[in-house]
């Protein structure tokens, strides 16, 4: 029976390399994967889902325009997709969220999802707020902050260092970026 999963972390915890793992796994055993990922996102270049620890995977991209159910309709149409993969799931739309629930329930297409749960103000992404109410089910992968404590929260640096507390929701960005980090050190980072 296809369910709807959501894999949710912060940032740097290995969700692109559960994924493509998991597609290898699919890929091995002689079944076909789907992946995609967001348009916006091009650290990896366009159309490439890829790790820190180097390994990668082409895929194909998806914008907020897109029908994801329609697209799935076309990609079956083409030859068996044994399950979905989603990298970036926290840029899907609340729409795109229930088209991918269709594809599950309609299509009998396993969807995982992969994404950030929160942004750097600590606030739910559209698509990772959807996929928490939808998802069959949720799997957290873990990270840890640098006190040894579980990362749940992520702050966004400036060129200072310093935890930047304003700004457009999205802003693509890696290590340089980012810093996972518990709720206590997050809250002390962001002055809460």
């Amino acid at each position: 029976m296809a369910k709807l999963y959501f894999h949710y972390s912060t940032m740097n915890a290995g969700k692109s390399t559960v994924l493509l793992q998991a597609a290898h796994n699919y890929r091995e055993r002689g079944m076909v994967p789907y992946l995609l990922t967001a348009q916006l996102d091009h650290r990896a270049g366009t159309g490439h889902i890829a790790s820190r620890i180097g390994i990668d995977a082409p895929a194909e991209t998806f914008g907020p325009q897109d029908d994801l159910f329609q697209r799935l309709v076309a990609r079956q149409a083409n030859g068996p997709v044994a399950c979905v993969f989603v990298d970036e799931a926290q840029f899907l739309s609340e729409t795109q969220v229930w088209q991918l629930a269709r594809a599950v329930d309609d299509l009998n297409l396993p969807v995982m999802c992969y994404g950030l749960r929160v942004d750097f103000q600590g606030k739910l992404f559209p698509g990772s707020s959807t996929l928490l109410a939808l998802a069959d089910e949720m799997r957290e992968v873990r990270t840890i902050c640098h006190c040894g404590k579980k990362a749940t929260m992520v702050i966004r640096q400036g060129p200072d260092g310093m935890a930047i507390t304003d700004g457009a929701q999205v802003q693509i960005g890696g290590n340089e970026t980012y810093v996972s980090l518990c709720r206590r050190h997050w809250r002390e980072a962001v002055g809460t």
